[in-house]
Order: structure tokens, then sequence, then C-alpha cells
């Protein structure tokens, strides 16, 4: 199918996980111009449980997706028949949320007579910079968020191949544990930041699991049991934020010296050489100053994207719809893909030689 090269301008949705949100980006020459951007968060539905209920997840997708997509259509000063394609995410995430986006964006895009895309969430994450940043391919990625931790070359728009990956749990996984371990609250990411800040990275000696170890593979649950260890003993705010800025240390650590690693491997070609981290985790200060460090060593350059679109967003999922739309991808069987909660970049790598076990839902990564 033939590129396409006139303007493009899409409606993408996400739900993959605790939030709603919808976008319009209009898509031309390469870049991306957001047109409007609405994400609405479940915070307070399931802060009373300190992690995210898929069940409560799913219930407030169902209720929000209208509203919220509404909402973008309406502050883009767009109707839908100004739209060439419809995107949403079709996986990998929580089955129940995910199939409310899907089903929402098919709806749409059936009504209207739009093309509609499928987009793969961690491929949303992977452009993500591309929506503010001059991010021509070839470029490396880290990869981080609360259920995916993992380094991929990503060659060209769909082609991606993972360099290494968490054995066990992923970074955002490990901040929201600690956080649940010492009463923080709910997010945890940003809690256990926050707290991080008055506290002294040296008064516990964490370890830093694989760090000596050739290779990419990461792992974080040793890490998590040695501050649930540390967690009872600590009275008051002080020391849990000697906790809390010992195990965010421990964790840039360990993602700076693999960052390093990777990029020594790196093949950039002739062009700049650059480093993209993307995902909520993206978002800690502390780690993007300890990757920043590890590029700058390395002599390349770290992209990230703005803080709002580190996080889920719709924006990101847009902007996938676009490319893959520009390409000459995606807008012939899309409406009838099917919700994924697995859906790993690198599909070959994944099934050949599976990180986690694969499973009756598919290779994770």
């Amino acid at each position: 199918m033939r590129a396409m090269t006139r303007a493009l301008t899409i409606l993408g949705i996400e739900t993959s996980c605790d939030e709603t949100a919808a976008a319009v980006l209009r898509y031309e020459d390469g870049k991306a111009t957001l047109l409007s951007d609405v994400i609405r968060t479940q915070l307070a539905e399931h802060a009373p449980y300190l992690g995210v209920v898929p069940e409560i997840a799913a219930r407030a997708h169902a209720e929000l997706a209208d509203l919220t997509v509404a909402a973008a259509m309406n502050a883009s000063g767009l109707t839908y028949g100004d739209l060439d394609g419809v995107a949403a995410t079709a996986g990998p995430g929580l089955i129940g949320g995910v199939l409310v986006g899907l089903m929402t964006g098919k709806a749409i895009a059936q009504a209207a007579g739009k093309p509609f895309i499928p987009v793969n969430h961690l491929e949303g994450h992977a452009l993500s910079p591309r929506l503010s940043e001059d991010c021509p391919f070839p470029y490396l990625l880290l990869l981080v968020s609360g259920g995916h931790c993992q380094f991929l070359e990503v060659r060209g728009l769909g082609d991606y191949r993972r360099l290494g990956s968490t054995i066990d749990d992923a970074v955002g996984e490990a901040f929201d544990k600690v956080a649940k371990l010492l009463g923080l609250g709910f997010p945890g990411g940003p809690a256990v930041e926050k707290m991080a800040r008055d506290g002294n990275a040296k008064a516990h000696d964490f370890p830093r699991p694989l760090l000596n170890r050739p290779g990419l593979e990461m792992s974080f649950a040793g890490l998590k049991t040695a501050v649930a260890r540390a967690a009872p003993g600590a009275q008051g705010d002080a020391e849990k934020a000697d906790i809390c800025a010992s195990f965010q240390a421990a964790i840039c650590d360990v993602l700076s010296a693999k960052a390093r690693r990777a990029l020594e491997a790196f093949d950039a070609g002739a062009g700049e050489k650059r480093f993209v981290v993307a995902g909520g985790v993206a978002s800690n200060a502390a780690i993007r100053a300890s990757l920043d460090a590890a590029a700058a060593q390395s002599g390349a350059r770290l992209i990230a994207p703005p803080l709002r679109h580190c996080t889920d967003n719709a924006a990101m999922i847009a902007l996938a719809g676009a490319e893959h739309l520009a390409a000459g991808l995606g807008d012939t069987d899309g409406l009838a893909s099917g919700a994924r909660p697995r859906w790993p970049l690198d599909e070959a790598s994944a099934k050949a030689d599976p990180v986690f076990g694969a499973g009756r839902r598919g290779a994770k990564a």
C-alpha cells in the first residue's frame, strides 16, 4: 500500500490501565500538532486499595470513555467527519479497559466511515518523544513503566529489537511496592520520589541486582525484598525518606550502568546517537538525571517526552496511529483486530526467547 503524503487528522483513545484519555492530532510532513489532549484519571477510585483494581478501572472507563472523547473533539473544534482515522490502544493492558477503548474507537470509525488503527500501547510510548522532538530513527529506547522495563533498538516504525529486559519485576512496580510497604499512598512512584528528596541516599546499602553481570538483563525483586526487610524498622518520615532515597539511588545505579553498556553497543550509523527514555517512570527526575549523565558519558543525547506524555495518554496513541496510516499500514482490517492483554514490541524475540513464560495469553516480553 502506498504511503500518504497529505496531512492527517487522527483521534486517539487510550484506556489500557487507569487513565481514560482522548486526543486529536494533526500529522503533516512528519510533524505532529496536538489539537486537543484530554486525560481523566481514576486516582480517587483506586486510592483506597493502594493500587489499580482491574474491575473498578474497567467500569470507570465505560463511564468516562464517551465523555472524554466528546471533550477532546469539542476542544479540537472539529467534527468526526473532519477526521482521517481513529486509533485506539488494542493492548497490552488490563483487558477490561482495553476492550472499552477498542470498542469505542471501532464504533466511531465505523459510524464516521473512517479507517481504524489498533495501536500497541508500548509502541505509543516508544514513539512519544516524537510528539515534541526531532527524533528520527534509529534510536536506543529504555521503556520504563509499571509493567515493563526493557532496552530496545528502534530501527523504524514497527521495527523493534529487544536488547535486554527485567527478568522479574518492572521498575514502576517496584516503586509502587515500596510506597505500599512504607504507607505512602497511591500512586506510589511520585510518593517515593517526593519522599526521597529529603532522604540520605547512602543510609541503606541496598543491592544492585545483576549490576556487574554481562548483558542488559535487570532484576528488581531482590531490591524490593531488601526494602521490605528495612521498612518495619522505619520510625517517622526521616527514616522513611532515607529508605526511599537509598532505594531510588539503587534503581538509578542499575539503569544508568545498563544504559551505558547498551549505548556502547548501539550502532546509530553516521548520525547522532539518540537515547530515548519513555514510560511512566521516565517522569522521575532523579532517574532522568542519571540517564542524562550516562548518555553524555557515551556521547549520546537523551530524549524524553514532556512529563504529561510520560504517563499513559492518548496523544501518543494518536501519533502512532497517524504514523502507521501515513505509511499505508493498519487501514485495511483494523475493525477485525482484537484486544490483547499481552503484546510485546519484539514479538519474534518474545516467542523465541521469552523472559517470562508465555502462558495462554501470549508472551509478555
